[in-house]
């Protein structure tokens, strides 16, 4: 796992080069095509090399976040034309993904807090940096107070765990048991926030709207996966508690995200639809990973790498069309069929997806959690029927009012989708589409 790290900290100077974007990319993809050899045992962590080490759990998430980071590079492309802080920006991707990256394979709790944490501060640049409009402050403020308010008594948690039982690494929590309702609430409501759970989502919507493409897609894609990673490891810590007292997290996440859903219905703004979509696809991984059963784990964590797939690619669509018309709003963006046909199959593909139709991973995912959340408790069924109705009844409202309707006079100048944007796209429903056919893989986990 070290060998994939320096190759990170090597590619930093390299991005404050001129003319190395491409470079880069490749670099990056090189690395992911590297990434993917890794032999992953599924009985518990292997590539151990100086406390960094990979399950099956961690494997995925890390493919996904050197993936995503590939791709928001090539989303990225209009700050190169513009030579708009292209190098910053490159450097600031990297030590993102260098965050990311040790955030899901250290061992340790406490250097799992550390680059918990340290994530927020390149997402916070991308949003203040390269955010579009001067709300973009208040955005990274709400960010940043929200995540850090939560977090601190995770840090309490940790701290008092290791002064209790000498011990912090993530592998031996399996073996204490604890029974403290403080230490409980103060360790998972860091990793709710981040998810984010229903009354503490307010952060997300705005750090969508007003990120560029490439912070919208990290958001979605892996910030938003760390807290389900969070739980999936912290859980096991108290697990007779939790069983006593996970029914609040997953009657509050059914109905946050039945009520998201009826919200989702009244947005304007491309991006903050797609993002209020992303906290109702979430409130039901909160509900799985809640159950504590094999199922919930296993739906939630295909969840997490399906969605990440699927809203990322939704924001690059909506990017294209800003790019494009210089507005987010969906009265502007209607009758697209007319003007990128192709570019209309991508977002019926993309859309069909976020409804969890076959073959995507979100479908696989949301049957194993609806299996796990009714097993847990038949009442669960009528929020669950609820939030899959609704989430097709926006992926339908967003895809007919984008791409039918009578466009928008006002549009002066205009070009097609061009052959960076389709491969931008495919490289986002591919996997998401083919990776069901691994699945097997993802099954033996736990």
């Amino acid at each position: 796992m070290l060998k994939f790290l320096m190759m990170m900290v090597f590619m930093m100077p390299l991005c404050l080069k001129k003319k190395m974007f491409w470079m880069v990319q490749m670099m990056l993809m090189m690395m992911m095509f590297l990434f993917m050899n890794l032999t992953i045992f599924n009985e518990s962590y292997c590539n151990l090399s100086y406390m960094i080490s990979c399950d099956i759990m961690s494997f995925g998430l890390i493919m996904l976040s050197i993936w995503i980071c590939l791709l928001m590079m090539m989303a990225s492309e209009n700050l190169l034309k513009m030579s708009y802080y292209v190098e910053f920006f490159m450097f600031n991707l990297i030590f993102l993904l260098i965050m990311l990256f040790l955030t899901f394979s250290v061992m340790n709790l406490f250097m799992f807090y550390l680059f918990f944490e340290g994530s927020l501060i390149p997402t916070l640049m991308l949003i203040i940096g390269w955010g579009y409009q001067p709300e973009r402050i208040q955005a990274g403020m709400y960010l940043l107070f929200y995540t850090l308010f939560a977090s601190l008594p995770l840090l309490m948690g940790i701290l008092y765990l290791y002064t209790m039982k000498y011990n912090n690494n993530i592998y031996f929590l399996k073996f204490m048991n604890l029974n403290m309702y403080l230490l409980y609430f103060c360790m998972i409501m860091a990793f709710l926030v981040k998810m984010p759970m229903y009354f503490v989502h307010l952060w997300l919507p705005k750090a969508h709207v007003e990120a560029p493409v490439s912070g919208s897609m990290i958001l979605a894609g892996i910030m938003l996966k760390l807290g389900g990673y969070g739980l999936m490891r912290v859980l096991v810590l108290m697990e007779n508690l939790s069983l006593k007292l996970n029914f609040i997290w997953v009657s509050l996440s059914l109905i946050g995200g039945f009520y998201i859903s009826l919200m989702c219905f009244c947005q304007i703004d491309m991006k903050s639809l797609i993002a209020y979509s992303s906290v109702a696809h979430m409130s039901l991984v909160i509900g799985g990973i809640m159950t504590m059963n094999y199922w919930g784990y296993l739906g939630s964590y295909i969840l997490m790498i399906g969605h990440g797939l699927c809203s990322s690619g939704m924001f690059c669509l909506a990017n294209i069309n800003y790019e494009r018309l210089h507005s987010r709003s969906l009265y502007i963006n209607k009758g697209m069929m007319n003007f990128m046909p192709s570019m209309s199959m991508w977002w019926f593909l993309l859309l069909s997806s976020n409804m969890a139709a076959p073959p995507s991973l979100n479908l696989m995912g949301e049957i194993n959690l609806i299996n796990s959340l009714v097993g847990w408790s038949w009442v669960s069924m009528i929020m669950l029927i609820l939030v899959s109705f609704f989430s097709a009844g926006y992926s339908l409202y967003l895809f007919s009012y984008t791409q039918h309707g009578k466009y928008y006079t006002g549009m002066y100048s205009f070009y097609s989708g061009v052959s960076r944007e389709y491969l931008l796209l495919m490289l986002h429903w591919l996997p998401l589409n083919l990776l069901v056919l691994k699945v097997d893989y993802v099954m033996m986990w736990l």
